[in-house]
């Protein structure tokens, strides 16, 4: 009897374990079917993760929008909430002639700012030369790249439908040039102009527009990231808003990188935090340009001294080889590393629990570089940490396998001498055959192998290339959420060409879309400065170099701005649109004339600006609740003692840096010395 129960038990104790195998075998398959069908539901299951770590209860600060605190970090910069975009045409604006003078097709070689800029300057010279522009080539996404071909240069970044309805009714555009001329070009018959880096309308004129109306077509080779001069004569100017409209109105990226970048700016604000973004702008080119070589110590300044020679080489730099990077960076000539931004900001008040975004197709040096960074702030964060690799894979479209379609190259004559000579020798032992050959590969972010071997750089490969058009994609992605970020602040603004670079057109953006959201305009060699100062405790200032500091970013957050408008708005127009495509409001311009205390400052700023265009009546009304609100917020300055943000030292309800009272006297001295600049 005891036998037959303990057969009995086993027995269910079996089909108890056969029920959970299938139970287990079922629950497995439904995942599957939910991962494979509901692409949207498992994104949602992933941007649900917690990224952001909550705040203790003893760090639970006041983040009300109408504490000081909030207004100090996140709020808007008063002097320019007046300024509104406006760059629609302000007198007599003809449409398009549809008997042009000819066809423009363009070639655009360069990176992502490169390309943004140059297709605003040909729509412009097309519309000067009253000619039918040909949707523009980009090289760097052509199919000859090993990008997918379902894509046509440039619908791989842009939207080719909007760029052609958007202006409409500033030119004529076409997808593509008319049979015979196509035939021709093919045959390289039509005339080619490689144009120079900002030349002037003159020069499209008087030697582009004959030649244009002899041939019906021409070809325009840009190369430089800019075709037409920034600065255009008085009478032009209608022709700097047309700039304004294709680079913030026409140039609307693809419909899956937009959606990828909207999801990416969702995941962001899913804690209900605003964020910063920050743009290293710690290019190969731009260091070897700037002569910032030594700022690394290993093969990195390798990389970049190669890179600089080779620009001393072909014009691009005029100087020497070696050059003192120390000096350099004194003189603010190389970009701020990120541990430096991090000091800064903790500096200014930014919690270690801040939500960092980091942009930039390439961060020169890796991801090392950051972990300064990463150790200041908890969520520093990128697009590949807020998006899955399907995501990301997705807006490429379907590519060709490279690694198989490439076929191998056939054995030299020496090495089948060599396996030949091994399976024809004696009785064993004999020695190994030679190992198999291998390509060579180099990885970008680490050791760069050619180095060590050679003192020229080997040609991309195909998959490189294919890299390289991926990042334009991926700037894409972190343009849009810089532009839209509630803070910005550059590491450089500058390119490997000393041209305005990635961040320039984003600070340009933002202050055509809103002027006074906060966008920090560091100057290089005062940030380098103050941290010298206290290079000896870095982590431990005083409350006079806190000061120091704080005013510097907030007196930058103008003064920042004018400087643009005499150098950045130089080389690239849509990096400083103002005063051209900016209105001002009336009811801010009355007040800036009669008020007595934080009114002078904010006119400066417009006189100093140029805005003298009054914003059209139908915006009037749209902002009218906006000023009733921040009135209401203005008295709650005075009194308000939520202490700030500490500066390295995660705080507690025991243990603090700074008592309330002291932290509240070092607001109030900020409130009054950086006043309502």
């Amino acid at each position: 009897m005891k036998g037959e129960g303990k057969m009995v038990l086993k027995s269910k104790m079996k089909w108890v374990g056969l029920f959970g195998l299938v139970l287990s075998a079922i629950s497995l398959f439904v995942h599957f079917l939910l991962a494979r069908f509901t692409e949207e539901g498992v994104s949602e299951f992933h941007s649900s993760i917690t990224i952001f770590p909550r705040r203790t209860i003893g760090e639970s600060l006041n983040f009300s929008k109408t504490s000081a605190m909030y207004r100090r970090l996140w709020g808007p910069v008063r002097p320019l909430e007046s300024l509104h975009p406006d760059a629609n045409p302000r007198g007599y604006y003809s449409d398009p002639n549809s008997d042009t003078n000819g066809f423009i097709f363009v070639r655009i070689q360069g990176g992502f700012h490169e390309i943004r800029n140059s297709i605003c300057d040909v729509v412009v010279i097309s519309r000067f030369l009253n000619a039918t522009l040909v949707i523009p080539e980009l090289q760097s996404t052509t199919s000859s790249k090993g990008i997918s071909s379902q894509f046509k240069s440039f619908a791989y970044l842009y939207n080719e439908d909007q760029f052609m309805a958007a202006l409409s009714k500033d030119i004529k555009v076409v997808k593509t040039l008319p049979k015979n001329l196509k035939g021709q070009r093919k045959k390289k018959n039509i005339p080619s102009f490689k144009v120079p880096y900002s030349a002037s309308p003159y020069y499209y004129k008087h030697r582009v527009l004959p030649v244009l109306k002899k041939h019906s077509v021409v070809e325009l080779v840009v190369s430089d990231g800019g075709c037409l001069q920034a600065i255009l004569p008085p009478d032009l100017e209608e022709y700097q808003r047309l700039r304004c409209r294709v680079a913030f109105h026409a140039l609307r990226f693809r419909q899956e990188v937009q959606e990828l970048a909207t999801k990416i700016l969702h995941r962001l604000r899913a804690p209900g935090q605003p964020f910063v973004a920050f743009d290293p702008g710690m290019t190969r080119d731009a260091l070897a340009h700037h002569g910032c070589a030594e700022l690394f110590q290993d093969v990195h300044t390798e990389l970049i001294q190669h890179k600089r020679q080779w620009m001393i080489k072909r014009g691009i730099v005029k100087g020497s080889l070696s050059v003192n990077s120390a000096k350099q960076r004194l003189k603010g000539s190389c970009p701020l590393m990120p541990e430096e931004i991090g000091i800064i900001l903790r500096a200014y008040g930014y919690l270690w629990d801040t939500i960092i975004y980091v942009s930039g197709g390439e961060i020169f040096g890796g991801q090392r570089t950051l972990i300064p960074l990463r150790a200041m702030f908890e969520n520093v964060v990128d697009r590949t940490s807020l998006s899955i690799l399907w995501e990301l894979s997705r807006i490429y479209g379907r590519e060709a396998n490279l690694f198989e379609s490439n076929p191998r190259s056939p054995p030299s004559v020496e090495e089948e001498m060599k396996v030949e000579a091994w399976k024809t020798a004696g009785p064993r032992p004999r020695p190994l055959p030679p190992p198999p050959a291998r390509p060579k590969s180099y990885n970008i972010e680490g050791w760069w192998g050619w180095v060590a071997e050679s003192d020229n750089e080997p040609d991309s490969t195909v998959m490189e290339l294919r890299t390289n058009a991926h990042k334009l994609l991926w700037e894409a992605i972190d343009y849009v959420i810089c532009v839209e970020a509630d803070v910005f602040i550059p590491g450089f603004d500058r390119d490997g060409k000393g041209h305005p670079n990635f961040a320039s057109l984003v600070m340009g953006h933002r202050l055509y879309q809103s002027a006074a959201s906060k966008t920090y305009r560091p100057d290089r060699k005062e940030v380098v400065r103050l941290l010298e100062e206290i290079s000896d405790h870095l982590y431990h200032a005083n409350h006079t170099w806190l000061m120091s500091v704080r005013k510097h970013l907030r007196k930058r957050l103008v003064d920042g701005l004018l400087e643009a408008s005499t150098i950045s708005k130089s080389m690239s127009f849509i990096s400083h649109p103002v005063p051209e495509c900016s209105c001002l409001r009336r009811d801010y311009a009355g007040k800036s004339i009669n008020a007595s205390t934080s009114t002078p400052s904010h006119s400066q700023v417009i006189a100093a600006l140029g805005i003298v265009h009054f914003c059209p009546a139908w915006m009037e009304n749209d902002l009218t609740l906006q000023t009733k609100d921040k009135e209401n917020e203005e008295a709650l300055d005075e009194d308000d003692s939520t202490s700030s943000g500490l500066f390295f030292r995660k705080s507690n309800g025991d243990q603090e840096d700074l008592s309330n009272k002291e932290e509240t006297q070092l607001e109030d001295q900020d409130e009054v010395e950086g006043g309502d600049r």
